[in-house]
This record gives structure tokens, sequence and C-alpha cells, in this order.
């Protein structure tokens, strides 16, 4: 969600941000749907719904150049549908019945968006092809903060929540699911969460070190060559396992049951034969397999979640009860 810096406390604010967002969408969306009809080998688009930069963004740019690279497809262009976390691409989407020669990158944040924004179409209204890769989140702060452990953030950070300014993704994200549910383990209301919205990595880091918020959550390639140059603190991973290569304790490791992993899929546009979904998903899974998506993996330090078929329409039904009861529990 392309939000620059907005409060979840503006919704006015939101609104309009959200209506040039619309505009935007809907220019991408007619040059997306410009190719409807064509063979996928011919001619693919991939939709990123989000911005330039971002994760989804990121992960379908890898594909597009792996399917260049290997020629699993002939001309492949990547299309921005940017905001609301992904629910204006979604709509957009979801429209596209039929439509044969389009996928689109989405991921657990969706599935948080579609929840707090009370977006009415919903990952149901699209049809699955395949989970790609799996990331974690990483909690920071400047390397100047006083806060050396999650526990004496926490401590701090209860003892006036509205003056302490947490950064993460979109709203609904993936980064703010985790900030809330530390705050609800941590006592306090999630919904007092003083959360501030940034459409990337680049603007979190610019604001960390600006001092306009004091923490942030968000994956861990976004925040690691701040890490790494000794300009940022990291605290802890949301792993569900230990990640040796980080040197970060687990927030489970902590004592903090919290272990979202930031996933990343592919969907295809509803009305589809199954001949259509058979021909998608092999496209995809030739694409995973070639030497470009393993390099992918390695320079984004994403793991391989590669699932396709019945597997993956399982998982994506069951993430989206898992997040959905995720925000019922935080009262939203």
């Amino acid at each position: 969600m392309t939000l620059d810096s907005t409060r979840l406390r503006k919704p006015l604010r939101v609104m309009a941000i959200l209506a040039g967002a619309a505009v935007v969408a809907g220019a991408a969306f007619n040059a997306a749907s410009s190719g409807s009809g064509d063979d996928a080998r011919a001619q693919l688009t991939l939709i990123a719904p989000a911005g330039a930069g971002g994760g989804w963004d990121g992960a379908a740019r890898e594909a597009q150049q792996a399917m260049r690279a290997q020629s699993i497809v002939n001309n492949a262009q990547v299309v921005n549908i940017p905001g609301a976390g992904g629910t204006i691409g979604l709509n957009k989407f979801a429209g596209m019945d039929g439509e044969k020669s389009s996928l689109m990158v989405m991921g657990i944040t969706m599935l948080g968006a579609i929840n707090i924004n009370g977006s009415q179409t919903t990952i149901q209204d699209v049809t699955p092809i395949a989970r790609l890769t799996d990331d974690y989140d990483v909690l920071v702060v400047p390397a100047d903060s006083p806060y050396e452990s999650v526990d004496e953030l926490v401590a701090d950070w209860a003892k006036d929540p509205n003056a302490f300014a947490f950064g993460g993704g979109s709203l609904g994200s993936v980064d703010q699911m985790i900030i809330t549910q530390l705050a609800q383990q941590a006592g306090l209301k999630p919904t007092a969460v003083n959360y501030i919205a940034y459409s990337g990595g680049g603007e979190l880091a610019t604001s960390l070190l600006s001092g306009t918020i004091k923490a942030s959550v968000s994956g861990w390639v976004d925040f690691a060559d701040q890490i790494e140059a000794g300009k940022l603190k990291a605290l802890a991973v949301s792993a569900p396992e230990p990640v040796p290569a980080t040197g970060v304790p687990t927030l489970k490791e902590l004592g903090y049951d919290i272990e979202l992993t930031n996933w990343r899929g592919i969907v295809a546009p509803p009305g589809l034969t199954d001949e259509n979904v058979k021909e998608l998903q092999q496209i995809v899974t030739e694409t995973v397999q070639t030497p470009e998506w393993a390099d992918a993996l390695e320079r984004n330090q994403w793991a391989d979640a590669f699932l396709t078929g019945p597997e993956f329409e399982e998982f994506l039904e069951s993430e989206r009860q898992n997040v959905d009861a995720i925000w019922n529990e935080l009262g939203y």
C-alpha cells in the first residue's frame, strides 16, 4: 500500500490517497488487459499489485527475467497496480474473467489488507496457481537507540504507546500483524498502536535514521545493508526456526509466541478452463526451476517454498482462515 507515512488513525487522508491510487490502477489495468485472449506462452502479463521496488514487484521482475532468459515465454511484461495493500490490484484482477495470459503476485500481506480495508473482493475470487517463496521479518531500531533487546523496547513502549511510533509496510501487512501481536503479548491494546505505513524498505530505513519512527518491522532484505553498515540494530526475526546467518534470535526464542512468515504466491484471473490453469502452472513451474530463479532466491535471501495444485489451494485457504482469525482476535 503506497501510503507515504499515513497514520492508521487518519482515515480521511487514507481515502484521499487511495482515490489517487485508483486512478493510477485504472491506467495500469487497461495496459494489462490490452492483450486479453493471447496465448500465455506468446505474451504474459505479470501484475505486481504494489509500487515499484517492493517485494511483490521484485518477485514479478525476477520471474520475468527468468522467463526471458530461458525463453519460457516469448514476451513477459510487468505491470504495477499499487494501492491498499494489493486490494486495488486484486479488485481489478478479479474483473479479468477468462483472461488466460495474466498472472498476479500476492501473499500474506494481501490477505491482511483484505481484512483491514474491508475489501469486497477476496482471494477466493481469483484462481490459485502457486506459492513461490518464504521470507521473514526483522525487528530493527536505529544503531544509537537505547534498546538492546526486545524486552527493553516493549517496556518503554508500554509506558506511552501513542508516543511510540512503529513503522512497517502497508495496512494489513505481515509487518503490522507482527507488531500488533507483539503489542497484544505485551499487554497493550493493538488498536492503540501508533503504526505508520510506508511503501517500501527504503522509506522505512530513512524514517528510522531520521527519528520519525522509533522501531520498524519489515523484510530482512529491506534492512540488510543498513544492518551490515552498522546504522541499524536487529533485535529479533519472525522466522519459525533460528536463522544462523543473521545472528539474531527469533521472537519465539525470546518468549514471544510470534512466527509469521512473509510468503509470496501467484494467482490467475477467475473463469479459466482446467487447460488454462495447467498451462499457467507449468509456466511457473518451469520458471522456478531455472538457474536465474535460483540466483534470485540467493540474492534476495528468499526461501524456496514452491507449491502448486491442490496443495497450494489448501494452503491458501488455511492461510486465509489464519489471517482472518488474527485480525478478529486483534479487534479489527
